[in-house]
């Protein structure tokens, strides 16, 4: 970029005010100078520009061709920095930070409670990044995320959220009291697609339950956790899921966990980069998740 060419700064604040005012001790009451300052300013700018801008008269003063041009010229820059100026001074300084998680976690826990987050912290804008693909923590796709696992990632800070108990679930309404039952029903699977590793499902828990019978194979397949326990609360089978999740279902009876085996999988984490720990948007979302009411609030610290 070239360098400009300009005179004083303030010579041509000067300059303008007396122009617009056409008065030199208007100008100086704007300003808040001596209208002695004003004619100074002007006639420094005159020899630094090498033209004349006013023809003074006695008690006016008139603008010359050239003056009136740069006076025009000066006028909608000087109303386009105050503009700006307006803007900055007026608007917040926010933050946008992204949060990435499980469709489920998002639905389910964090989005009932982002009120509290733009409570407590109203200069935060809060993106939730619903995937079950592990994504870059690297500032540009999310800055901080929930992930499922055994809580090592390298060069992350991971901070155990809670564990995840499997268990059977079905609606009060199927009657599935005994075990031997199972196979009478269609057994409903979550299999995340693009996921890294996929919670507890039938086949484990077969291993563990050995009902005769029961193909682990069939039923009904849903990508997404949120669809598979709308299809376990209408009747549509029985569902292995993630205890944690469902236990608003659970206390309210719109679901029951008929019997078990129970089956422990890998614990929920909040990772975020261990460079920005000490973040302040980044305590802030950490902060918020930690009270969570409904089921964040009471995990394991």
């Amino acid at each position: 970029m070239s360098h400009r060419r300009l005179p004083s700064l303030s010579a041509l604040r000067a300059f303008e005010a007396a122009a617009r005012h056409e008065s030199a001790k208007q100008a100086a009451q704007e300003l808040s100078v001596t209208a002695t300052a004003i004619s100074h300013q002007v006639r420094g700018l005159e020899e630094a520009l090498g033209i004349t801008l006013f023809l003074r008269k006695p008690r006016q003063l008139e603008l010359t061709p050239q003056g009136r041009e740069l006076q025009q010229v000066l006028e909608t820059a000087f109303d386009s920095i105050s503009q700006a100026v307006e803007r900055m001074s007026a608007a917040p300084t926010r933050q946008s930070v992204t949060l990435s998680t499980t469709p489920a976690i998002a639905a389910r826990w964090l989005l009932p409670w982002v009120c509290m987050l733009r409570d407590s912290h109203p200069g935060i804008d809060l993106r939730i990044h619903a995937t079950h693909e592990p994504v870059a923590l690297d500032g540009v796709t999310a800055d901080l995320a929930i992930r499922y696992g055994d809580g090592h990632w390298p060069g992350l800070v991971a901070e155990k959220l809670l564990d995840n108990t499997f268990i059977p679930t079905c609606s009060p309404r199927l009657g599935l009291h005994d075990i031997a039952q199972l196979p009478l029903h269609p057994l409903i699977h979550f299999r995340p697609q693009g996921a890294v590793s996929a919670p507890l499902n039938w086949s484990i828990w077969q291993k563990h339950a050995q009902v005769p019978g029961l193909d682990v194979n069939a039923g009904l397949v849903f990508s997404d956790e949120t669809h598979a326990i709308s299809a376990a609360i209408g009747e549509q089978g029985v569902a292995l899921m993630s205890r944690q999740l469902i236990e608003d279902e659970l206390m309210e009876g719109r679901l029951v966990q008929p019997f078990g085996p129970e089956l422990t999988g890998k614990s929920f984490f909040l990772v975020y980069p261990e460079s920005r720990q000490h973040d302040p948007s980044i305590i802030a979302i950490r902060d918020w998740v930690r009270v969570v009411p409904g089921g964040l609030c009471t995990l394991s610290r």
